[in-house]
C-alpha cells in the first residue's frame, strides 16, 4: 500500500552547521526563536553541529542550550567541512521534519514558515531557490555558470539556483541517510532521493558578521563534487574528442595523399604539425586529470572512513550509527 505524504508537522529540527560563527550566533538564536514561537506544534529544537570551531562557538551554544532546552549540540572532532556538518544534523535530527540552514544568516530564518506551509501541503522536499544575492558580480556569475552546467551534463535533473537551505520530512530524511559517500553534494542527494518536492523562491541575505569560510577554493571543491557526482559526461567527452581527432586525422591523410598523387606536391606544415601534436597531448593530459578525479573519489570511497566523527553530543544521547564518536 502506498504511504501517504505528511499533512501536518509536529516538530520541527533546525540543523545548523557552525565553523567559526560566534559573532552570528546570538542574532541567529533571536531570529529562529520568534520564528519557531510562532509556528506552532513541537517540541521544537535547535541541532547546531560544531564543525571544529576555535572562536568559542561551541562553548557559546552549550551557554545558550543550559538556559533553552530546545537547542542540542553535536560536536564533530575536528572540521570535517561543510557538507560533512550538514550530514551530522541529518543524522541527529529527531523531529517530524528537519530544515537545513546556514548560521550566517544568508538564509533567512523568516522563509521556515514558508516551508512549513508546502510541507503541510503535502511536500516532503521543500528547498530555497536563490534570488537577489548580495554576493559580488564575479562570484554571481560563478553560480550561474555552474548551475548552468550541471543542470546539463547531471544524469539527474537538478533545479537550478538552489542551495541547501530548504526543509526535509522524516521519510526523507531516512532516505537521506542512506547515501554515504565522502565527496558529497547535499542538494544533488536531495533530488536524486525523489518524493513530491517543490521550490520556492527566497531571497540570499548578506552574511549578518563576519566574512565566508567558504573560499573559493571550497567553492570549487564543491562544484566539481557535484559534478563528478552526478555526472560521467566529462570523462565521455574523451571518447568524443579522441573520435574527433580521429576523424581529422584521416581527412588529412586523404588530402596527403592527394595531394601527393594528383597535385605531385608535399604538403609543408612542420608549424602545424607541433601545433597539432601539443594540442593532442594538451587533450590527453586534461582527460588523464579528468579520469584521476573519478579514480581519486573511488579510492577514497574504498577506504571506508567515515564522513565525520564526533567528539560528543550535548543532549546526553549517543551518536548515531555510522558516525564514529570518539
Amino acid at each position: 500500500m502506498r504511504q501517504e505524504a505528511p499533512t501536518e508537522m509536529t516538530s520541527l529540527t533546525i540543523g545548523i552547521p557552525v565553523y567559526n560563527e560566534i559573532d552570528n550566533l546570538p542574532e541567529l538564536v533571536r531570529r529562529l526563536d520568534a520564528v519557531l514561537s510562532e509556528l506552532g506544534g513541537g517540541p521544537h529544537e535547535l541541532l547546531f553541529v560544531d564543525d571544529g570551531s576555535a572562536d568559542g562557538s561551541a562553548e557559546w551554544i552549550e551557554g545558550a542550550a543550559e538556559r533553552d532546552p530546545r537547542i542540542r549540540l553535536v560536536r564533530l572532532s575536528r572540521n570535517f567541512g561543510h557538507q560533512a556538518a550538514l550530514t551530522a544534523a541529518v543524522d541527529h535530527a529527531r523531529g517530524d521534519a528537519l530544515v537545513l540552514m546556514d548560521a550566517d544568516l544568508q538564509d533567512a530564518p523568516e522563509a521556515i514558515p514558508r516551508f512549513v506551509a508546502e510541507y503541510e501541503r503535502g511536500y516532503e522536499v521543500v528547498y530555497a531557490i536563490r534570488v537577489a544575492r548580495k554576493e559580488g558580480a564575479l562570484l554571481r556569475a560563478c553560480y550561474r555558470l555552474f548551475y548552468w552546467l550541471i543542470a546539463r551534463l547531471s544524469d539527474t535533473p537538478l533545479p537550478e539556483g538552489s542551495g541547501d537551505f530548504g526543509l526535509l520530512s522524516r521519510r526523507a530524511v531516512e532516505a537521506l541517510r542512506l547515501h554515504r559517500e565522502h565527496h558529497r553534494y547535499l542538494r544533488g542527494l536531495r533530488t536524486l532521493i525523489g518524493f513530491r518536492q517543490v521550490g520556492i523562491e527566497v531571497e540570499r541575505e548578506a552574511r549578518h558578521a563576519g566574512t565566508s569560510r567558504y573560499g573559493f577554493r571550497g567553492l570549487v571543491r564543491l562544484a566539481l563534487n557535484g559534478l563528478f557526482a552526478f555526472s560521467v559526461v566529462p570523462i565521455r567527452l574523451a571518447t568524443l574528442i579522441g573520435l574527433f581527432a580521429i576523424g581529422g586525422s584521416f581527412v588529412y591523410a586523404i588530402y596527403v595523399l592527394w595531394a601527393r598523387l594528383v597535385l605531385q606536391q608535399t604538403p609543408q606544415g612542420f608549424t602545424t604539425l607541433i601545433l597539432a601534436m601539443v594540442f593532442l597531448a594538451g587533450v590527453q593530459l586534461l582527460f588523464l586529470g579528468i579520469i584521476g578525479e573519478y579514480v581519486g573519489r573511488i579510492y577514497e570511497e574504498a577506504k571506508g572512513r567515515p564522513i565525520y566523527i564526533t567528539d560528543k553530543v550535548e543532549d546526553g544521547t549517543e551518536p548515531r550509527p555510522g558516525a564514529k564518536s570518539v
